[in-house]
C-alpha cells in the first residue's frame, strides 16, 4: 500500500494483515560533478521503479514509506537516530518488519545501527532504464528483493 489516501484507507480496515513497512532511500547532492548529480536522479527514478513493483506484488502486506531523502555528502550518522525513530514509531504501530531499501553502499557499514533490515541493491551502470537489458537487470534484481524479503517474513 501507497502512501496515498485510498491506500491507507485500505490499510485501516485491513491492518491486522499489514505487518511491513518499507522506506526507500533517496540520496541527493548538487555539490559533486554533474555526472554524480544525474547519477543520483537516475538512481531515484530507479528506486521508484523498485519499490512500486514491490508494492504491486506485496499489496495488502506492506506499506511503502515516503522516500527518505539526505544529503549524499552529509553526516550519515546523523541519520541514524531519525530512522529508528522511524522504526520505533512502525513498531509502535504494529509493524513487525521494518525494510530500508537503498542502492547507496555506504549505508552498509552502518547497517548494524539501524534497528531495521537494511536490503542493500547494487543499481548497476545502465542510463537507459528503458533498454532490453535494463529491463531484464531490474526484474532479476526486484525478484532477488522479493525474496529477500519472503525469508524475513519466515524469521
Amino acid at each position: 500500500m501507497k502512501w496515498s489516501y485510498n491506500d491507507m484507507e485500505m490499510y485501516v480496515q485491513a491492518k491486522e494483515y499489514v505487518d511491513t513497512f518499507l522506506v526507500p532511500f533517496v540520496p541527493f547532492s548538487f555539490s559533486r560533478n554533474d555526472e554524480d548529480t544525474k547519477r543520483l536522479a537516475l538512481h531515484a527514478e530507479l528506486m521508484d521503479i523498485f519499490v512500486n513493483e514491490i508494492e504491486k506484488q506485496y499489496k495488502g502486506r506492506i506499506v511503502l514509506a515516503p522516500s527518505y531523502s539526505y544529503l549524499l555528502d552529509g553526516d550519515y550518522n546523523e541519520e541514524i537516530p531519525k530512522l529508528n525513530g522511524y522504526v520505533e514509531h512502525a513498531k509502535d504501530n504494529g509493524f513487525k518488519h521494518i525494510l530500508f531499501l537503498t542502492f547507496d553502499k555506504k549505508w552498509k557499514k552502518r547497517d548494524s545501527k539501524l534497528h531495521g533490515n537494511l536490503i542493500w541493491v547494487s543499481a548497476g551502470q545502465t542510463h537507459d532504464l528503458q533498454s532490453e537489458e535494463a529491463q531484464n537487470m531490474i526484474r532479476t534484481q526486484i525478484d532477488q528483493v522479493m525474496e529477500l524479503i519472503t525469508t524475513y517474513w519466515q524469521e
